[in-house]
């Protein structure tokens, strides 16, 4: 009888503390939820109303104006939004090729020169040739302005994302490679049919790494493209901002004529919002398939030596 009633007082202690920690963590979802519940309101409001009133959490004088400036030219958007899912793509294949077999190389201690190797590495974190000499390889060295190589090359390495990799993968037993070996298999046929499926968790997270990279750059598009037919979508995007607040300026110089277009009917905070929403969704719609590995990856990648 006290045995029960000890059973029913600990699950009654279990529910309470499951009722709080559910609740609490609910609060913290919806106020990080908020932040974007904004910025998709704002982007559905006009731009006479957000300059009146500020940002709410519901549109207000509910208007498209927005949405029509991106899409102002559609084809152009999606020629943007198709040169970056390209990139995308390809630099998350080509850099989880890279820095998986990079990693397995100098998790392996067989390798004599890995520590060599590993210091080569490591000494770009906190030493660099800089912007000017960093430009003139691209440009004048490699021959890649205006060329998609100029988006693809600079993103495909980073070191954080090979500690992440190699910390997993000397996680995995050397038994394991050494019955492996035994077997008669290679190193090639050891990495992609032994270790690659051990490692699926840091290979989703360094793999949304490597595609936020991609997805959200636009500096090196900046800095090396000048075909507009070849702009990805955050530069392409950035421009049509930097395009809008430049007519502006000239209206209220009195350079252009405010008869021809108020300054007022060109959005630009509601535009900015709607800017947001374009380039987030698709990685808002990504991110739940790798979720379930990304907290893993990061957890247990950060805590293997």
């Amino acid at each position: 009888m006290t045995a029960l009633r000890h059973k029913r007082k600990m699950s009654g202690d279990v529910f309470v503390l499951n009722l709080i920690a559910y609740t609490f963590c609910g609060l913290v979802a919806l106020l990080c939820l908020v932040p974007f519940i904004i910025i998709v309101s704002s982007s559905l409001s006009s731009e006479e109303a957000v300059l009146q009133n500020g940002f709410s959490l519901l549109p207000q004088d509910f208007s498209l104006q927005a949405y029509e400036t991106v899409f102002r030219e559609p084809m152009v958007v999606f020629r943007a939004y198709a040169t970056t899912i390209l990139l995308t793509l390809a630099g998350t294949v080509l850099g989880l090729l890279l820095q998986t077999m990079t990693a397995y190389v100098l998790s392996r201690k067989a390798f004599t020169w890995r520590h060599a190797f590993s210091f080569f590495f490591y000494f770009t974190t906190l030493f660099s040739g800089g912007l000017v000499p960093y430009y003139l390889l691209i440009t004048t060295t490699l021959h890649l302005r205006d060329n998609y190589l100029a988006l693809l090359l600079p993103l495909l390495f980073s070191v954080y994302n090979l500690l992440i990799m190699k910390s997993y993968i000397m996680g995995i037993p050397d038994s394991l490679i050494e019955a492996a070996k035994i077997d008669g298999c290679g190193e090639f046929r050891i990495l992609f049919q032994i270790v690659v499926p051990l490692i699926k968790p840091a290979l989703a997270t360094v793999g949304l790494f490597i595609a936020l990279a991609y997805w959200n750059d636009w500096y090196n598009a900046m800095l090396y493209i000048k075909d507009e037919n070849k702009y990805p979508l955050q530069y392409f995007l950035y421009q049509q901002i930097n395009d809008i607040e430049a007519y502006k300026k000239l209206i209220s110089s009195g350079n252009v004529s405010s008869s021809v277009i108020s300054s007022v009917s060109l959005p630009t905070q509601t535009l900015k919002m709607a800017l947001t929403v374009v380039v987030t969704g698709p990685i808002v719609l990504a991110y739940p398939f790798v979720q379930k590995y990304f907290v893993q990856g990061i957890t247990i990648g950060a805590v293997k030596e």
